[in-house]
């Protein structure tokens, strides 16, 4: 488990990382922390790739809520936990989608519910996640939630449930992600996600309502790679 301490009392910060060496000591369960001593820290090269933050609400440089606010324009998937000493400050933490909060001083038991059920969690997950570099940093999203990648000049654009975001990419190197996750080219200009493809109709493919041209020279390979798909087997 990937997880970061954003706390600006380093006693604190301290404390709550060495009750999370000793939830996890001597399990095969491993753990990775981080600590950073205030929100600024964390959101500088912010790379979503953790599974877990722990972030204090009141800090001198950057408060938790805010910062909780710009990772979530980062990174939808994360765990977030706020430390506090006011209760009422964490429930503010329900609009960027806080999981709960743990009251300082941290008690361990209260923490040890808090890992076992992020455990829970993690282990019930079946997503592929892919971390694209968008202008703001590396942005953390389900494979599942792109609908297909269009080429654009230099550049690619990549339409997605969550909206778009274009991305200084080559095709070549989109396809080479995103193929393992059930992604086709139907022409040199669009990578389709085959589980949302709607509709097949001559030599137009309907992805999430988009109406996508299959070239002449990829239809066959597309279409056998959609039947396998749709057959269960992987493309």
């Amino acid at each position: 488990m990937r997880i970061a301490i954003v706390e600006d009392d380093l006693i604190m910060s301290n404390q709550l990382r060495d009750y999370v060496l000793q939830y996890f000591a001597g399990r095969e369960q491993l753990c990775r922390i981080t600590q950073f001593s205030d929100g600024d820290e964390i959101l500088e090269n912010y790379q979503a790739d953790f599974d877990l933050i722990f972030l204090d609400i009141q800090m001198k440089r950057l408060d938790g809520l805010t910062t909780a606010q710009r990772i979530r324009e980062l990174d939808e998937n994360v765990y977030l936990i706020f430390i506090t000493n006011m209760a009422n400050y964490a429930i503010k933490g329900y609009s960027v989608n806080a999981l709960d909060f743990v009251l300082k001083p941290v008690n361990y038991l209260m923490l040890r519910q808090l890992l076992m059920r992020v455990e829970r969690l993690l282990a019930t997950k079946t997503r592929k996640f892919i971390a694209l570099p968008t202008e703001k940093g590396l942005t953390r999203l389900e494979a599942s939630q792109i609908y297909y990648v269009e080429t654009e000049n230099h550049a690619v654009q990549v339409y997605t449930e969550k909206g778009t975001w274009r991305l200084r990419e080559s095709m070549h190197a989109m396809e080479k992600l995103l193929t393992a996750h059930d992604f086709y080219r139907c022409n040199s200009c669009y990578l389709v996600n085959l589980a949302h493809v709607e509709q097949v109709d001559g030599s137009v493919v309907v992805v999430a309502g988009n109406h996508l041209t299959i070239s002449r020279p990829r239809h066959k390979a597309f279409m056998a790679a959609l039947t396998k798909y749709i057959g269960g087997i992987k493309a």
